[in-house]
């Protein structure tokens, strides 16, 4: 009775101790703090709306490709090693070449430049077309400067053959304070704010008399 006793008090602690390590292995609190992703917009407007320009041009912005680099919709910035981060956790809601592309045909169709700005699949027939490839969306922390450019390409298809006005790469600019996400994306707002002034700049003179 008293070996019986003992058998079954060893098997008894013997479950207790690997219910203890069951519980243990199948722990439900989670081993770090949970992250979550977050969306930036990437939504720029010019700051005023000129009216559409009387017997104007019709402007077709036909896309803006990624640059090799450039699909990826995390926030980018350099190191100060000199290596390019891009984020895993901070990204524009929409891949940047086609927030930019958006940004460029709104920005253009409120500088008054042209009687109307389309997209593709517009029933409008279009005398000229913009496009062209968006090269860098980048913040620089430790050149506390952020940078966005793209080349463009503007042609007059009105001709039997297609003339090229303008070839032209334009570049923005904005001051970067500190190496935070949210600086880093207000920052780099700003500088497509600039590329696309230069890109209304650079359209006005290929299109002048």
């Amino acid at each position: 009775m008293k070996r019986r006793s003992l058998l079954i008090g060893t098997a008894a602690a013997g479950a207790a101790a690997l219910g203890t390590t069951a519980l243990g292995g199948c722990s439900v609190l989670p081993s770090q703090p949970y992250q979550e992703r977050r969306d930036w917009p990437l939504v720029v407007r010019r700051p005023t709306a000129r009216p559409p320009a009387r017997r104007g041009r019709v402007l077709l912005v036909r896309g803006l490709e990624a640059a090799p680099g450039m699909e990826a919709r995390g926030v980018q910035w350099l190191e100060p090693d000199g290596s390019l981060h891009v984020d895993y956790w901070e990204q524009w809601a929409v891949p940047p070449a086609q927030a930019v592309e958006d940004d460029l045909r709104h920005w253009l169709a409120a500088s008054g430049l042209f009687a109307a700005v389309i997209g593709p699949g517009s029933r409008l027939d279009a005398d000229l077309v913009l496009e062209g490839e968006l090269t860098a969306l980048r913040g620089d922390p430790g050149a506390h400067e952020a940078r966005a450019s793209a080349a463009l390409v503007l042609l007059d298809q009105r001709p039997a053959k297609l003339k090229v006005l303008m070839q032209q790469t334009v570049v923005g600019t904005a001051p970067l304070a500190g190496a935070a996400p949210a600086a880093v994306v207000a920052a780099l707002q700003a500088a497509v704010a600039k590329l696309l002034g230069a890109a209304e700049a650079a359209v006005a003179r290929a299109i002048a008399p």
